[in-house]
């Protein structure tokens, strides 16, 4: 599931485009596979957080998000479900 989402702005500054995918509960291709779909839908410069509760997802994620050439801007590991924070860089 994708849906768009307003990033907060600091000192209002304009903030790249964000949409989060919710793939917990989703397993593995499920969540990267989701996330290659937002990916595909957004400009440069868009991020896009990835919840997923899929322990493959922690290699899977940055290893696509590497060899695909966008950056994996942040990654928090939780103990139900891991968030990362992608920026499309083309």
């Amino acid at each position: 599931m994708t849906d768009p989402v307003a990033s907060p702005s600091a000192g209002g500054a304009p903030q790249p485009p964000h949409r989060l995918v919710d793939a917990r509960g989703a397993w593995c291709p499920g969540p990267l596979m989701e996330l290659i779909g937002a990916i595909q839908q957004e400009d440069a410069g868009a991020e896009i957080e990835v919840l997923s509760s899929d322990q493959g997802s922690r290699q899977d994620i940055p290893l696509w998000v590497r060899k695909a050439g966008h950056d994996l801007v942040k990654v928090e590991e939780g103990s139900e479900f891991d968030r990362y924070l992608v920026r499309k860089t083309h």
